[in-house]
């Protein structure tokens, strides 16, 4: 530990250890090399030898730091066996960096040590970046002794060397700047003192300095195409004031991209740099600005000065992210020069000539970025591991970098991703004691700043969100829900006391939801870049990390989560049954991401749920929901309220699709009657009743009763709704089946062409209800022996039912299994068989081997393999049947 005296005796000892200031004569420049190393060298390494060890006794560690790491560069560089001349300047640099430092330390004791500090922890880091590089140079050279030369003398070799140089330059001319300042200098005697280097390299650090910016890190990794981007519209040419925004979500390397520009980039004359985190810190740069150009004292004098220079200076404005900051009161009027603008806000993309938006980083970068970070070797052992790594951390650089912290200091590569799935926020949270840029702020904290600046509606909008899945957010998920009627007892007025009055404050006057105050408030959200929105979608999503991150800042969990819960059921209820298919596609998501973290949420709305999960073809999900549904709601209301007989009809509907018929007949028999008691004979839901069991009927092969019920329901749907309601032309769909079954061909076809015209009138040709009529229609026709018309009607209903729907729906399926019908009758079996395999395939990984549908498409198959002369093959899936069968 060092003696209250150290500080005080160390000037002493360091003039004592100090002959003359460094300089590389012309004498030693010219030096040629030799086995014991140059004429240059060899002074130059007792002389930093002697300074590092005077400065043992110093009690700052960062100024030891620079001492020693310049003795461990030049010992580095004495290993050089070939071209050690290429390092001559950079070697002198450093040296003179050290005297310098030497002398402020001896000038101003305390006082300059403490102000160095940042200086001399980029110094520190640039200089260990040059070791690498330079024993990366000697590695490559070993063993090709007879390219030596050539090696040395390639460009890529040359311009590292150069880039470090320049590097090191900027250092020592922000070095010198704060000498000329610490010693009284006049701000316009300032370029007198700054003589070494480039007058851009002068510039630029004189920018840096009085401004405060930071190095690029050392690690920096890809984002090319955004830097050439950048590279080519300032270089372009074109007239006017050049400016660039960066936007994007926090943590997502903007500032880092805009640095590593800046120290590629050499044509500007001036760079400056402002901190726009508020508008006192931009007023702060700019009178920095004014100062270092002795033009006045403010900010305004500071942009007259910019307006009024021709030559091509470059302002660099970070972090203006506060959305109420105007950035044009900051920014030069004038038809000149250039700025570069990061924000976490894309509504500031007005500003700018040219922009990008700044996302997660490809794979390819993220990776080398992750091992560069945990001071691991990019290996092929190594890459594979850190892969899986940077995707779970959804390729977010402050995530990476941050993991990358963590691995370093526990040397736990290969178990991360079990620490980071038991304590992700922990992980995100906390800032790794060594880092390699000056971003001050951990993934989770560069957020809850965002998060602090909300209102309390915008707040409250992200929390929700949280609880849906992270993509496919629409408004009209919330004015929908806006719009409930209480049309069932479950859940009561009280139950949705909370979820109402969020939704309240999106309503007008009038009590009609207002999408402009929607929008504002999603605006806030977007200006922090914690929501994206696509405008041709009308979608909002969520990066994956703010998604998880976003629960954290819930203290009420459950309430929140029942609120979403609730609304996503509410805004289900309020759509049309002919709407709800669709609907259901665009929620099932959202659905799935409630129940995973609570499955009781799908209770309230079991019934909506239900629905969800039937429409989008997964049938054991929502026959699992609709019998937890009847048990609550028989408790609570009994069994034979309206609202119980609804849950028994949706079960009886799932039943239905899963080819359980004696199931469904029984419960639609209960239910009918009960209906019957409690509604009435012509009630629409009791005409439903009627209608599901003459299907029901129709399918356990009892057409006489199918159609006996099937006429009542569509005779009495016509005098209660009339010919074009929805339900009407259902239950002329389903008689007009059940004529086919009774082989009444000339009936069905004359009513299933009445639906279909009918259908495409009051929808769409391309509504799902269409297709079922269009699909209905060609079997009608192929067993007329119209196979080309069949053929026509079934590929349409295909193809539109594959953008639709997807190619793994149901229904889908369905449809390819009757296109493989009609090529059989057309005898065009090669296509069929082609087909008829993918329709099994798709069965038996949706519905499983055994279903009824799997087992059909399996004897479809063996009939084409049969018609095929392809016997054996039948034979195998014949008996691969009886054995499910017998298995089942």
């Amino acid at each position: 530990m060092s003696s209250p005296h150290s500080a005080k005796a160390a000037p002493n000892l360091l003039q004592k250890a100090r002959a003359t200031p460094f300089r590389l004569s012309k004498k030693h420049s010219q030096a040629g090399s030799s086995a014991s190393g140059p004429d240059w060298l060899s002074p130059t390494i007792l002389a930093a030898r002697a300074i590092t060890a005077a400065g043992e006794c110093l009690p700052f560690p960062y100024i030891k730091g620079v001492f020693g790491i310049v003795v461990i560069l030049l010992e580095t560089v004495e290993k050089v066996t070939n071209n050690r001349d290429d390092l001559k300047e950079l070697c002198g640099t450093a040296m003179e960096i050290m005297t310098i430092l030497q002398d402020q330390i001896a000038m101003h004791k305390d006082t300059a040590a403490v102000k160095l500090k940042g200086l001399c922890e980029d110094f520190e880091r640039l200089l260990r970046d040059v070791i690498i590089g330079v024993e990366t140079m000697q590695k490559k050279s070993e063993g090709i002794r007879g390219h030596i030369a050539e090696f040395f003398k390639s460009g890529s070799i040359h311009d590292m060397i150069a880039r470090y140089q320049r590097n090191i330059q900027e250092i020592c001319s922000r070095l010198k700047l704060m000498a000329a300042i610490d010693t009284n200098f006049q701000v316009h005697e300032i370029k007198a003192a700054l003589t070494t280097g480039t007058s851009s390299n002068v510039s630029l650090m004189q920018g840096r300095r009085i401004n405060n910016c930071p190095l690029s890190s050392r690690i920096f990794q890809g984002r090319q195409a955004i830097l050439d981007k950048m590279s080519v519209f300032f270089n372009a040419g074109l007239k006017g004031q050049h400016i660039y925004v960066l936007h994007g979500l926090g943590g997502a390397g903007k500032t880092q991209i805009a640095l590593k520009f800046i120290e590629d980039s050499s044509h500007f004359k001036d760079i400056f740099f402002l901190d726009a985190s508020t508008a006192e810190t931009i007023e702060t740069g700019l009178k920095n600005v004014a100062a270092l150009k002795n033009v006045g004292n403010s900010s305004q004098d500071a942009l007259k000065w910019l307006a009024n220079q021709d030559e091509d200076w470059l302002l660099f404005i970070d972090n203006a992210d506060d959305p109420n900051i105007n950035l044009h009161s900051f920014m030069p009027r004038c038809n000149h020069g250039n700025i570069v603008v990061t924000s976490r806000n894309p509504v500031l993309c007005v500003y700018a000539g040219c922009h990008s938006q700044v996302s997660d980083m490809e794979e390819t970068d993220a990776v080398p970025l992750l091992l560069k970070s945990a001071a691991q070797e990019i290996s092929p052992a190594n890459e594979p591991i850190a892969a899986e790594i940077v995707k779970v951390l959804c390729y977010l650089p402050l995530a990476i970098v941050q993991a990358g912290g963590f691995i370093s200091q526990s040397g736990a590569l290969h178990s991360y991703l079990d620490f980071y799935k038991r304590n992700r926020a922990q992980l995100l949270s906390e800032k790794p004691a060594q880092t390699h840029d000056d971003y001050v702020w951990t993934v989770y904290t560069t957020w809850q700043m965002s998060f602090d600046r909300l209102s309390l509606s915008a707040a409250m909008l992200l929390q929700l969100c949280s609880f849906l899945h992270r993509e496919g957010i629409s408004e009209e998920i919330f004015s929908r829900a806006a719009t409930y009627k209480f049309r069932q007892c479950i859940p009561s007025k009280e139950d949705l006391q909370k979820p109402l009055e969020f939704l309240s404050q999106f309503l007008s006057s009038t009590g009609e939801w207002d999408s402009l105050r929607f929008l504002k408030v999603t605006n806030e959200l977007r200006a922090y870049s914690l929501i994206t929105f696509a405008a041709e979608r009308k979608l909002f999503s969520i990066h994956p990390l703010v998604h998880s991150w976003s629960q954290t800042t819930i203290t009420e969990q459950h309430s929140y989560h029942s609120i979403m819960g609730a609304i996503v059921g509410m805004s289900f209820a309020e759509l049309p049954s002919e709407d709800q298919q669709m609907a259901s596609l665009r929620l099932i998501s959202h659905v799935d991401s409630l129940r995973h973290i609570n499955q009781q949420v799908a209770i309230d709305f079991g019934k909506q749920y239900t629905r969800i999960y039937y429409h989008v073809g997964r049938y054991e999900e929502a026959k699992d929901l609709a019998i937890a549904v009847i048990e609550r709601e028989t408790q609570l209301l009994g069994a034979d309220h309206p609202d119980t007989l609804c849950a028994m009809g949706n079960l009886a509907s799932t039943y239905f699709h899963l080819s359980k018929f004696r199931q469904v007949e029984q419960l639609e028999a209960v239910v009918l009657e009960k209906r019957k008691q409690v509604l009435g004979d012509d009630h629409p839901e009791t005409l439903c009743s009627i209608s599901n069991l003459a299907a029901t009927y129709r399918n356990l092969h009892n057409y006489q009763k199918a159609e006996e019920l099937g006429v009542i329901a569509l005779e009495k749907r016509q005098q209660v709704l009339g010919d074009a309601h929805p339900d009407t032309l259902l239950a002329m769909g389903e008689l007009a089946l059940i004529y086919a079954k009774l082989n009444m061909f000339h009936e069905t076809e004359k009513l299933q062409f009445l639906v279909l015209e009918k259908r495409k009138q009051v929808l769409s040709c391309d509504h799902p209800d269409t297709l079922w009529a269009m699909g209905d229609l060609a079997p009608t026709y192929r067993r007329q022996g119209q196979f080309h018309k069949a053929e026509e009607l079934a590929v349409t209903v295909l193809e539109k039912r594959q953008q639709l729907l997807g190619h793994d729906h149901p229904d889908t399926l369905w449809a390819m299994g009757d296109l493989v019908s009609t090529y059989q009758k057309l005898g065009e079996f090669h296509r069929a068989e082609e087909l008829g395999i993918i329709v099994f395939e798709k069965q038996k990984q949706v519905h499983g081997d055994a279903s009824p549908v799997t087992l059909r498409a399996m004897s479809n198959l063996a009939s084409i393999y049969r018609s095929l002369n392809k016997h054996t093959k039948a034979k195998e899936i014949k008996k691969l049947m009886k054995q499910i069968k017998k298995a089942s």
